[in-house]
């Protein structure tokens, strides 16, 4: 058995595993030899992508159909992984929205704090027990960027973002002496299906990472938290901006995306 397998294994369980990357992270870590639970909404996705890693590596994967925006969906994840000896939690799965505040959708907003918030709680609040008690294991959080900062027009998701954030350092502290990394995970642009759903050409985003670079990057960073931003350009960008006095930064950060929202043909809803 590897070192990783060993320390992390025998079983990630990796929520919004049907795309983007939680796919990725799905199939680098069986590729790592763990077994792998699949959560996602789509069951056809997570049938065919369970189908592959065990043709592919050999695992047994779990496939987990859950909606992450149920209020129960924490509880039923942690019941279908009660008798798994999980090692590490990937706590991917979020959305955001783009827009003015005022306008945006109250539901998706809703919706919004249950998946990219209250989900990533509930899991790690009933498996950071189990992982203590192991001595060893690994929690992962995927964030952004903009949940360094509030972001205008993208208030709502920075926020859930700084959210986790908070979270994921205060269990690195946590968690860490007892033998349990966390990481929390701030990409920047990303080709993942995200900014396709929100009206823009991932093409046309800056510095664009792969969802493989972006979870391997991740993995390769477990043991060196709280957080990791797996640009170098955005890494830059965001250092710049906190170095800002900030209502500097923010005036800035709003006059940039209007600029952009106001050319003509643009949609503001990309993601950073």
């Amino acid at each position: 058995m590897n070192d990783f397998v060993q320390r992390y294994g025998p079983v990630a369980l990796v929520t919004g595993a049907s795309s983007g990357i939680g796919r990725a992270f799905a199939g680098q870590l069986a590729a790592r030899g763990l077994d792998v639970v699949l959560v996602a909404r789509r069951r056809d996705r997570l049938e065919e992508l369970s189908g592959t890693l065990r043709d592919t590596h050999g695992v047994n994967p779990t496939v987990l159909p859950v909606d992450l925006a149920d209020p129960a969906a924490g509880r039923e994840i942690l019941e279908a992984v009660a008798q798994l000896d999980v090692g590490l939690l990937v706590s991917n799965a979020g959305f955001g929205v783009k827009g003015a505040f005022g306008q945006e959708d109250a539901a998706v907003l809703a919706s919004m704090l249950a998946v990219n918030c209250h989900a990533p709680t509930q899991l790690a609040h009933g498996l950071a027990p189990r992982l203590t008690q192991r001595g060893q294991g690994g929690v992962i959080f995927t964030s952004s960027v903009e949940g360094l900062m509030g972001c205008p027009y993208s208030a709502g998701y920075s926020a859930t973002k700084a959210y986790v954030n908070a979270l994921g350092e205060a269990l690195w502290a946590e968690l860490g002496p007892s033998g349990v990394d966390v990481l929390t995970l701030c990409p920047g642009a990303t080709d993942t299906e995200a900014p396709r759903l929100q009206g823009v050409d991932p093409s046309t985003l800056q510095d664009l990472m792969s969802p493989d670079d972006v979870a391997r990057s991740a993995l390769e960073h477990l043991g060196s938290g709280p957080t990791h931003i797996p640009s170098a350009h955005y890494s830059k960008l965001f250092d710049t901006l906190l170095s800002m006095p900030r209502p500097d930064a923010l005036t800035a950060m709003a006059n940039s995306v209007k600029q952009v929202s106001d050319r003509p043909g643009a949609d503001r809803t990309g993601d950073a």
